[in-house]
């Protein structure tokens, strides 16, 4: 089915399907882009903590015409459009790598993708596409990680500090309450499960090391949630690894420095397409 949403002033047209992953079922929102040009490979948008399709605004749509490319856009289960989180629903230290090991292959199989996609992983869903392409590495073409997360630091638990702080006593909750049929889901489901202080010993680095597709790493070196070592730590892992870093920029350069990442995308991924 499908429904209509507001994507920050731009109205656009998401489709609903079924995933079962993990004894569940979930609806989940996604739209394709540039689906007329079936002979071109496939971007998949994985988007961030507090992200959802809308949240992308026309990102994805500029950097599938500049590679020409198709896309693929949704929302995770718990954002957006998407089945929200349950209210006694928490999510522990393993919610990255179900949605990458679980999830992610559930969800392309409920779309009947035949192609071997390239991702595109914003902060959550740059360690996401990291965890599956280490974990299916003959099912990814390349990967995109942008401002992601393989260990925590004390400025990542500092950000988050903040954006609660902001949720509760700012104007976050009525912003995501534009891009979110419930704000709380994403926000205390991400929000809590970082500032856990087990989450601190999170760490993906040696899980990492069996990525074999190219990879283009970037960060702002003024990311708020994390230090430039999340860039050195990935490389140190995946020696194929390609380093951009934005000047500055923070740490969603999509809306900082769109014109930027989407040069230094579309031109790595021109040398491998």
């Amino acid at each position: 089915m499908t429904q209509q949403q507001d994507m920050s002033a731009v109205n656009v047209t998401t489709t609903v399907v079924t995933v079962t992953w993990a004894g569940r079922q979930d609806q989940i929102e996604y739209q394709w882009l540039r689906a007329e040009r079936g002979d071109r490979p496939v971007l998949v948008f994985l988007h961030e903590g507090l992200g959802s399709l809308a949240a992308w605004r026309d990102f994805p749509a500029r950097l599938c015409e500049a590679a020409d490319m198709r896309g693929l856009v949704f929302s995770r289960q718990g954002y957006g459009r998407s089945t929200p989180r349950a209210a006694d629903e928490t999510w522990g230290m393993d919610y990255l790598h179900r949605q990458a090991h679980d999830f992610l292959p559930a969800f392309f199989e409920a779309l009947g993708l035949a192609d071997t996609p390239w991702l595109f992983g914003h902060s959550d869903g740059g360690s996401i596409a990291l965890l599956y392409a280490a974990r299916y590495p003959e099912a990814v073409a390349g990967v995109i990680a942008v401002a992601s997360h393989v260990f925590v630091e004390d400025v990542t638990v500092a950000g988050l500090a903040v954006a609660r702080e902001a949720y509760l006593q700012g104007g976050l909750r009525a912003r995501l309450a534009r891009q979110h049929d419930d704000p709380d889901s994403p926000f205390w489901g991400w929000n809590d499960a970082w500032m856990n202080p087990a989450f601190r010993q999170w760490n993906i680095e040696a899980e990492i090391v069996s990525l074999s597709c190219p990879l283009l790493a970037v960060q702002g070196e003024n990311d708020e949630y994390a230090t430039l070592a999340q860039l050195d730590a990935i490389q140190r892992r995946v020696p194929q690894t390609v380093l951009c870093v934005l000047p500055a920029c923070g740490h969603s350069p999509q809306r900082e420095q769109p014109d930027a990442l989407i040069a230094h995308s579309a031109a790595f991924l021109a040398s491998h397409l």
